[in-house]
């Protein structure tokens, strides 16, 4: 196969890539553009893997199906190097290929450019041997040649020698170091995998003889193959270097973003990183612009709460509290919220740390403590900006938690976040805080707790007929359900990566004060009684509107129970 017969079957890839929604027209467009251009030296589908357009996974996939051939994982991958001494180290990195067994005079190559004549024609020289190119991912094929053919990896290896010689070098070798191509392959190819993954969070954690690499998807952290540990100081430096940190600084915790395209999605990523016994710890925040989807209805949220939540963000003044730990989705239902009451005729001011996501028309402001623009602060000037709804990234303090009950009394619809377990407890919460009683009566209007549960993959889920002993215990019989009670198990699968599940909803419990509640508050009541009270009203709590998504599919019981902790 040579270059000349693949140029015409580029429109046919261009195509393909577009149609599975792998590449989007305008990106397709832009890159045309560019390679003319540049003279048209490189191939279409090099360049759309060098400018994160296309992931590699994508890009081997189609190679595959236009050009009628095999595709490979890294399972595939032989355990011994083959013609060592006739294929260099440097070659094989440099055209990402690698041999993986002999049957007869045909020779099998993995290959990330299986139309790369040139590279097929060096080993058939070099080996004598027909070549048959099977497709791979580069950083697959790259990790397989550091593993087979670097003698001086190899013997380190089998010497147990993991000291870290990066340590020892002066700040300007390292920002070499983490400059090399390898490095930043490395690195490009973690952010690459993370998305193909869906994962929100990267984890990188140096210990003394790994480096552990861990992605959090749809909540829960799995652990990926990792670099060698004597690649720690590169990797984490060259993440610094993309955040602007400062890399000779390893002794203090230090927080940046990185912003770049990657499977033609923009990427917003949050980088924080804190020292450890054996280097800095760094975890990374992916934020996706084009895949926010600012609707109650993909939020999850039920019908009843829909209409009640929608009847409050009507209201012209008062306050708005979404509560529940770190990553239950509280920024998300406040975008959501934001971008349905932002209108031309309303002013809109966040105060936020950090701003998550750019919504346009709304006035967003970034808290920075180290110059005295605290959430208080800020608080007290936008009140002057003549503002009709106020969101408050999170009330962490009474001063703060006073401006906004000050504020909701002055005619100003407030929106804001508090780290409390259901929406009862935020009440006691602000009480305990110093907010007086008869304010919070005055300005509360409502309360949401919520929580996120894996949603079940649809390509696998298994739906079975529970004991009714079972369905006593969990008290699915005192809930709305169809007749007979079915619920779901979460098999797995290749499409969901065998974890059975494929992305998040909430799950909600909306306290609405009434005037009943409003007295118990005055009263300084505890939050089991005003949580009995508000169940007494009709409110759903959180486990029963996990149960009620459990039995229609969406979910399993295992996890809700995960992240309510409440039975019956």
């Amino acid at each position: 196969m040579n270059q000349s017969l693949a140029a015409p079957w580029e429109e046919e890839l261009a195509n393909a890539l577009v149609q599975q929604g792998c590449l989007s027209s305008a990106d397709l467009a832009r890159v045309r553009r560019m390679r003319d251009e540049q003279g048209g030296a490189d191939p279409l589908h090099r360049l759309l893997i060098r400018l994160g357009m296309v992931s590699e996974k994508d890009m081997a996939g189609q190679l595959a199906r236009c050009f009628s051939l095999s595709s490979i994982s890294a399972d595939d991958f032989p355990d011994e190097p083959l013609f060592e001494d006739r294929l260099s180290l440097r070659f094989l990195k440099e055209y990402h290929l690698l041999p993986l067994r002999q049957e007869q005079s045909l020779l099998y190559l993995a290959m990330a450019d299986p139309l790369d004549s040139y590279a097929l024609n060096a080993v058939h020289l070099a080996t004598g041997l027909e070549c048959k190119p099977l497709v791979g991912q580069s950083a697959d094929i790259d990790a397989a040649i550091e593993r087979l053919y670097n003698k001086e990896a190899r013997d380190r290896a089998a010497r147990g020698d993991n000291d870290d010689d990066i340590a020892e070098e002066d700040v300007e070798q390292l920002k070499d170091l983490a400059s090399e191509a390898p490095v930043v392959r490395l690195v490009n190819h973690l952010f690459q995998k993370a998305v193909e993954c869906r994962a929100s969070d990267i984890h990188i954690e140096p210990f003394e003889h790994q480096l552990k690499v861990r992605y959090r998807i749809d909540g829960v952290l799995q652990p990926t193959e990792a670099p060698s540990v004597r690649l720690a100081q590169a990797v984490i430096s060259r993440i610094k270097i993309m955040a602007r940190l400062n890399i000779a600084e390893r002794r203090l915790p230090q927080d940046g973003r990185i912003k770049l395209r990657s499977q033609g999605q923009e990427l917003d990523i949050r980088v924080s990183t804190v020292p450890t016994l054996y280097g800095e710890s760094v975890v990374m925040r992916l934020l996706r612009k084009d895949s926010l989807a600012l609707e109650f209805n993909a939020l999850g949220v039920s019908e009843d709460n829909l209409r009640t939540l929608q009847k409050v963000l009507a209201l012209p003044d008062g306050m708005l509290l979404v509560t529940g730990p770190t990553g239950s989705g509280k920024s998300t239902t406040l975008y959501t919220a934001l971008s349905q009451l932002n209108t031309a005729s309303r002013k809109v001011i966040t105060v936020e740390d950090p701003v998550e996501y750019q919504l346009a028309g709304v006035n967003q402001i970034q808290i920075k403590p180290d110059i005295g623009l605290t959430f208080a602060n800020a608080l007290r000037a936008i009140v002057r900006q003549d503002p009709d709804v106020i969101m408050v990234g999170e009330m962490r303090d009474l001063e703060t938690a006073r401006i906004c009950v000050q504020s909701a009394l002055t005619g100003h619809l407030v929106l804001s976040t508090l780290h409390t377990n259901d929406a009862a407890s935020s009440i006691t919460r602000l009480l305990e805080m110093g907010v007086e009683d008869y304010l919070l009566t005055s300005t509360l209007n409502a309360v949401v707790g919520q929580r996120l549960v894996r949603l079940l993959c649809p390509h696998c889920k298994q739906g079975f007929a529970p004991l009714p002993e079972l369905v006593e215990q969990l008290g699915l019989n005192r809930l709305p359900h169809p007749e007979p009670v079915r619920l779901y198990r979460a098999n797995g699968c290749p499409q969901c990566q065998d974890t059975g599940y494929q992305g998040r909803i909430a799950i909600m419990e909306l306290l609405v004060l009434s005037d009943a509640l409003k007295a118990l508050v005055l009263r300084r009541t505890d939050a089991t009684s005003l949580l009995r009270q508000a169940r007494s009203e009709g409110m759903l709590t959180m486990y029963e509107d996990g149960c009620i998504k459990a039995m229609a599919g969406l979910t399993t019981v295992e996890e809700v129970l995960r992240v309510t902790q409440e039975a019956g």
